[in-house]
């Protein structure tokens, strides 16, 4: 169905998705994700992600509500980077930093739908050689897709010259339903020893940290908000939880990064990923469109700022070469 027109006339289009458990709606514009149906512990489908009734209203919107994030996920300290001995500019749109892929990033694109079954969509979008200042183009599929009692989302690349790729959905999830209650009664667990801390402006310093003795010290299933607000360096910068977890394992192997759950509704979720991070966002600068810290978000992906930190893991995709990253959000009841 159309969901909206761009002030040029094309047509965004929404897909819905369904299996015999649950559903999810999906349309072009960003490629975004606008709603997710799960059932709760009373067995009613309740809808677990932050979404909007127009296109006009996500057009409006800075907070890169449900959609795909690229060419470059997250924040490049200082809006450059140096690949092959080249040097190049980023936009700067935020403050000194460049933060998504710029202010026209694939969040704010119309992607193509390439197939699609009553359970699955592939869209796919096509960069042009220097968009956004990243040399190559690059070809970009991402499916999503309704398995059991997951949505599978799987991202793919090539570029016909050596680039950067960083892709992620930047969902927001509440698993209460209630888009107006903050998640600080959520309890979380994240599978990660290390953490990449920032400075004020959140780009990381390069350091790989222990959680232990932190706030950060996810590894167990705690409450949201027991140490939202602690005195502690890293969470006044980010104004709570906004930070990049060196997931334990090995990169490019598909294994449990999160679990969070609802004892309201008995929703459990557990996101898994194969790569190397994964930022959680506890929503702390959602208004005025919703309530601070009624949503967060789990958002797999390459380190922040890796190509400026030779320590980290490479974000750069060779000419030729496919970029492949899957998530797997599933979701119970308890």
């Amino acid at each position: 169905m159309i969901f909206g027109n761009m002030p040029c006339g094309k047509e965004v289009e929404k897909i819905t998705l369904t299996n015999a458990i649950m559903s999810a709606d999906v349309i072009t514009y960003g490629g975004t994700l606008t709603s997710l149906r799960v059932p709760d512990k009373t067995g009613n489908l309740t809808n677990v992600v932050l979404g909007l009734d127009s296109l006009e209203e996500y057009q409006a919107q800075d907070k890169f509500l449900g959609a795909l994030v690229g060419r470059y996920a997250n924040r490049i300290g200082n809006a450059k980077f140096s690949l092959n001995g080249q040097e190049y500019e980023l936009e700067k749109n935020d403050g000194a930093n460049h933060l998504h892929g710029g202010s026209n990033g694939f969040y704010s694109r119309v992607w193509k739908i390439l197939s699609q079954t009553d359970d699955s969509v592939s869209l796919g979008l096509e960069s042009p050689d220097m968009d956004g200042g990243y040399p190559g183009k690059l070809s970009v599929k991402v499916t999503y897709s309704l398995v059991g009692s997951a949505l599978h989302i799987d991202y793919e690349a090539e570029s016909d010259a050596d680039t950067l790729c960083n892709l992620t959905n930047h969902a927001y999830y509440n698993l209460s339903g209630d888009f107006k209650s903050a998640v600080l009664d959520h309890e979380i667990k994240i599978y990660a020893d290390k953490y990449t801390p920032t400075d004020s402006g959140s780009i990381p310093t390069g350091e790989l940290a222990d959680v232990a003795n932190t706030p950060l010290d996810l590894r167990e299933f705690t409450k949201i908000g027991d140490h939202i607000d602690d005195d502690f360096e890293q969470m006044k910068f980010a104004s709570g939880y906004d930070h990049n977890f060196a997931i334990n394992g090995a990169c490019g192997t598909l294994r449990p990064a999160a679990e969070v759950y609802c004892e309201k509704t008995g929703i459990l979720m557990k996101f898994k990923t194969d790569q190397c991070g994964m930022q959680f966002y506890s929503g702390n600068y959602l208004e005025p469109l919703f309530g601070k810290r009624t949503a967060f978000c789990l958002e797999s992906q390459a380190f922040p700022d890796s190509p400026n930190k030779p320590n980290f893991p490479s974000s750069e995709l060779k000419k030729g070469e496919r970029y492949k990253h899957k998530a797997v959000i599933e979701f119970s009841v308890k």
